[in-house]
């Protein structure tokens, strides 16, 4: 397609707006697109929304495909929306939609949109294909295992957190929150599409590391030592438990080490993303 050819509903590459936008919240394609705010619809459906700038920003900069892209310039914050669905258009695949206003704010599940939505296939991310997408993070690998973690916001923080640290990548295991609901999305501002990310069963995830020579540091609050006093620069997985029980018995029985992070007040524990935070960033430390 030429520059400026018409497309899809009209829309043209070098105007995503030129099209009438949608009106009706009973618009089919809005009404499948909100659906997939419930895991199952996901689940069946194969696909998850991205909402936000950055966000969509961070998913087109990691090659993700995407299938239609829901705007509302209504809602844009600056200049550089349309250029993004230009280039999602182009390099994605994207199909921008326009909505109306009223539709897009039914639509967002934000309390302040900022007028980008993208529906987009779940990647299969599991460790058989990790490997690949680890390989070009430099030094000794770093790794983030979190099993069983129940909030949504609490697994995004750690992916977002994972990627400032220069995490080579984040298993999560077992989850009860699965990594397409769209507060992960949010909470991981993106982030879940710049580190490499894969989901398995614990069992899997321990075999996968033991075969790589991968030391499994467990964090728990009955541990003798501190969190600074191990080594961290080795190829290091660090494993984070739920937020109510912790880590299973199996992680805690097959880790090569316990560590906990002193507590000087009545708490015992800390939020497990914030857990995640401190013990990365001291790996982060002792790394130079």
């Amino acid at each position: 397609m030429e520059r400026g050819e018409r497309g899809e509903r009209g829309l043209t590459v070098s105007d995503p707006g030129g099209a009438l936008p949608i009106t009706s919240l009973q618009n089919p394609r809005v009404k499948a697109a909100a659906r997939l705010r419930d895991r199952r619809d996901r689940d069946r459906e194969g696909q998850f929304l991205i909402e936000g700038y950055r966000e969509t920003l961070r998913a087109v900069g990691a090659g993700l495909p995407l299938g239609e892209l829901f705007f509302c310039p209504a809602f844009f914050l600056g200049e550089n929306e349309r250029p993004l669905i230009e280039r999602a258009r182009e390099s994605s695949g994207a199909r921008p939609v326009e909505l109306a206003e009223h539709v897009f704010a039914k639509l967002s599940y934000r309390d302040r949109p900022d007028g980008l939505l993208a529906v987009a296939p779940i990647p299969k991310w599991d460790l058989a294909s990790l490997d690949a997408r680890a390989a070009a993070r430099a030094g000794a690998p770093l790794i983030l295992v979190v099993q069983a973690i129940e909030k949504p916001g609490n697994l995004g923080t750690m992916l977002r957190t994972a990627d400032a640290a220069g995490a080579t990548a984040v298993i999560v295991c077992d989850p009860a929150t699965d990594l397409w609901n769209p507060n992960v999305v949010r909470a991981s501002v993106g982030t879940l599409f710049t580190v490499p990310v894969a989901e398995g069963e614990s069992a899997a995830v321990r075999a996968w590391l033991r075969e790589r020579g991968i030391r499994v540091v467990a964090t728990t609050p009955d541990a003798e030592r501190l969190h600074s006093e191990t080594d961290l620069a080795r190829p290091t997985a660090l494993v984070i438990g739920s937020e109510q029980y912790g880590l299973d018995a199996e992680w805690l029985a097959e880790c090569d080490e316990r560590v906990r992070i002193p507590m000087r007040g009545e708490a015992d524990s800390l939020n497990a993303a914030i857990s995640a935070a401190v013990v990365l960033f001291e790996a982060l430390r002792q790394r130079g």
